[in-house]
């Protein structure tokens, strides 16, 4: 018996604070986990970005402008490789080159697109 000074939480409310706990828990552990995926998937896309920019680098320091048309390739950079794909085109101002670089990695979707212009063949 209890004695009417008593006082505290039944048990069906003590199992409906428990049931909204678990709901709240089990939401920041989804929370969690997607933090976790978006900051991998970010730090891969920076990965290839700095790829192609390697490779941008590469293509205005040659003193040769690239020849027109698609090249592929592969390159290494932090352990992995990265395909990569060149495209050369003419731009609007006929001296000047249009340069599109794609790099994809084989382990997942992560790309980077970088356009670049150089000064084209004389």
């Amino acid at each position: 018996m209890s004695c009417p000074d008593e006082r505290g939480f039944t048990l069906v409310e003590m199992l409906v604070a428990l049931a909204i706990f678990s709901l709240a828990a089990m939401a920041l552990l989804r929370l969690e986990g997607a933090t976790v995926t978006t900051t991998a998937l970010l730090q891969e896309q920076a990965l290839a970005q700095t790829v192609a920019r390697n490779l941008a680098v590469e293509l205005l320091t040659d003193p040769r402008p690239p020849a027109f048309g698609a090249t592929r390739g592969e390159a290494v950079n932090a352990g992995r490789k990265w395909r990569w794909v060149r495209v050369v085109g003419r731009s609007p101002e006929p001296r000047i080159q249009q340069i599109r670089i794609e790099v994809r990695s084989d382990r997942g979707p992560e790309a980077a697109n970088l356009t670049l212009f150089r000064r084209g063949p004389q």
